[in-house]
């Protein structure tokens, strides 16, 4: 819109929707456990491949535990010179080894299209809340941190639950079943190799705590990072035009060490997990070498046994390396999702409300407040009534609340006190979406997407025929323009429509709002970035769009609204002036002011 959101109408924001110094907010995470427990919800919707992917990991844990018991018996009949009894026993267990590398690769499959089908569900859900949400949410809201949730948050769950989920599952089966095995072979070396599990679980709280912390806070930066970058890239002719560069790079440089340092302990404590884990296993050898052989020479236990027990304690100690390895990933999968659903628990637009009332649009402000913060007021008891048909013009500086009023009109921001009636009807009582169709806003910065001109212009009724959009289009004055493009309607536009000229791309969106036939017209400085000659051509489409519809105009130019039916004059959030081009020339109040100031350079 043509105002800029600041000092009393909005909160202090940067370039691209950014906080300005000292407003950024740290995010808190939530409790991890419940985060889990809604990771798991998504794990619930895909049921039957959860439970074939557990089959196939509770399978292979099996033959991971019944192996080291076949390879005991083996060894306690060589020792025994039962040499016939050894062969019978080795091919079992080729053919149990040869299931379990099966049923890995299974599990490595079945993974990953559980991922990505948690992931897409999951993308899914965020996507629909975010275009659900106010527009106050993503006004206030750093954009790039925004997307970050959306794409680095995400991917960090989908490879955790890809490379993850599985090993954990499958890790703590295998604890479970080792130890189960290792107290039925011979409890008094199981209890004595469970010492290591005390370590374990003393070591992983000490680290845990830590870790959190650090890759909560990286997650943070990171979404911080990709603000900046996108504000500057965004922002980038501006950038280069007031030689900027070296302060970007050195806001730029500043984020991303404090991102590197923070990332450098953060894996520096998530990487101590494995190193250390593995002294504890160590440990746990040296246990059962001693105490085995102890127990041998006293016929408690077997050779073969003790072969076994070796074997059990590095399958023991394995999964529980690969989950202090995991941890870390598990805390970013767990930090990034804290983020996700924070966006997800936020209060989407209430669409639901009656039909949008019969009649020709009649707009009525009674007393209306309003403030984006409750210490700055922008508007004060504002008191309108736009007749059916009638264009009324919004004049006055920046900041002295117009678009404000338009905000309002179009519910992205609900008012504070007093009420907006359409047709006799308060607008927070007519449905959301209904009220949207019938009110076609053509904004100073165009809108256009990455698709063809004609999916551009069918962007406001998506079943509206050619002939349709053809005749939108010649009422826009941009029928003829686009006929003489190589591919016409089926021309291509790059991001933002950057292909066109700003002339072109206003001519596009007025056509655009022709098409949604609506009841009321909104224009927000539609004609201020372009030349004498394109401003005749965009008049020219202006007038046939106003035609017999309640028009609300916003403009700084004072050319564009001389023939306007109502012109009303805002002064920090209070109407000051109303009437005519000529009633209020003739007053020689603060209309008066601008005119002169305009057209002859005159300040009064």
């Amino acid at each position: 819109m043509s105002e800029n959101k600041k000092t009393a109408e909005m909160p202090m924001m940067g370039p691209g929707g950014r906080r300005g110094p000292g407003m950024g907010m740290v995010e808190k995470p939530k409790n991890g456990k419940d985060t889990l427990k809604r990771l798991l919800h998504y794990f619930s919707v895909e049921k039957k491949m959860a439970v074939l992917l557990m089959l196939v990991v509770v399978v292979m844990v099996g033959f991971s535990i019944y192996a080291p018991k076949l390879q005991s018996n083996a060894i306690d009949f060589i020792a025994a010179g039962k040499f016939n009894k050894v062969i019978p026993v080795l091919v079992v267990m080729l053919v149990i080894y040869g299931f379990y590398a099966l049923c890995s690769l299974a599990q490595s499959l079945l993974s990953a299209h559980l991922s990505q089908r948690i992931v897409k569900r999951m993308r899914e859900d965020l996507f629909h809340k975010i275009v659900n949400l106010p527009v106050k949410y993503l006004d206030t809201h750093p954009h790039g941190d925004v997307m970050s949730r959306m794409t680095n948050d995400v991917e960090n769950i989908s490879n955790t639950v890809s490379q993850s989920f599985g090993s954990l599952v499958s890790g703590v089966l295998t604890v479970l079943g080792t130890v189960g095995m290792m107290i039925y072979l011979c409890w008094q070396l199981a209890l004595l190799s469970c010492i290591t599990v005390v370590l374990t679980i003393f070591v992983t709280k000490f680290l845990s705590k830590r870790m959190k912390l650090f890759f909560v806070k990286r997650q943070e930066l990171l979404g911080s990072l990709n603000s900046t970058t996108e504000e500057n890239i965004t922002g980038y002719k501006t950038v280069v035009a007031y030689n900027r560069q070296q302060a970007v790079i050195e806001e730029f440089d500043r984020t991303s060490d404090e991102l590197t340092r923070t990332g450098i302990m953060a894996e520096i404590l998530g990487g101590s997990m494995g190193p250390v884990m593995n002294v504890v296993n160590n440990i746990g050898f040296v246990i059962i070498a001693a105490f085995g052989g102890y127990f041998a020479i006293r016929g408690i236990v077997s050779v073969g046994m003790i072969s076994a027990f070796i074997v059990y304690a590095k399958q023991f100690g394995r999964p529980i390396n690969e989950i202090a390895n995991l941890y870390g990933q598990i805390q970013t999968a767990i930090a990034g999702a804290e983020r996700v659903f924070a966006i997800m628990d936020e209060t989407s637009e209430d669409k639901s409300g009656d039909p949008m009332p019969e009649g020709k649009g009649v707009i009525r402000f009674e007393h209306v407040d309003f403030s984006y913060v409750p210490e700055k007021q922008v508007l004060y008891d504002f008191d309108l009534e736009v007749r059916a048909g009638h264009k009324v013009a919004l004049v006055g500086a920046t900041g002295s609340g117009k678009t404000t009023v338009v905000n309002l009109l179009m519910r992205f921001y609900e008012v504070n006190q007093g009420r907006i009636l359409i047709d006799g009807a308060d607008i927070r009582e007519i449905s959301m979406n209904e009220l949207r169709k019938n009110i076609a806003i053509v904004l100073q910065d165009t809108v256009l997407f990455s698709d063809t001109i004609r999916n551009n212009l069918k962007y406001a009724d998506l079943d509206a025929t050619d002939e349709q959009m053809e005749a939108a289009a010649e009422m826009g004055n941009c029928n003829t323009m686009i006929r003489r493009m190589e591919h016409g309607y089926d021309t291509m536009l790059t991001e933002s429509g950057q292909n066109l000229s700003h002339g072109q791309r206003q001519l596009l969106a007025i056509s655009r709002a022709v098409l949604a036939n609506p009841k009321i017209l909104i224009l927000d400085e539609a004609t201020s970035s372009v030349d004498t000659r394109t401003e005749k051509h965009i008049q020219d489409a202006m007038v046939n769009l106003m035609k017999d519809r309640t028009s609300v105009i916003i403009a700084h130019r004072l050319s564009t609204i001389q023939d306007a039916d109502f012109i009303v004059v805002l002064d920090q959030g209070r109407i000051v002036e109303s009437g005519n081009h000529t009633e209020l020339i003739e007053k020689q109040g603060r209309y008066y002011e601008l005119y002169m100031t305009q057209f002859l350079g005159k300040e009064i």
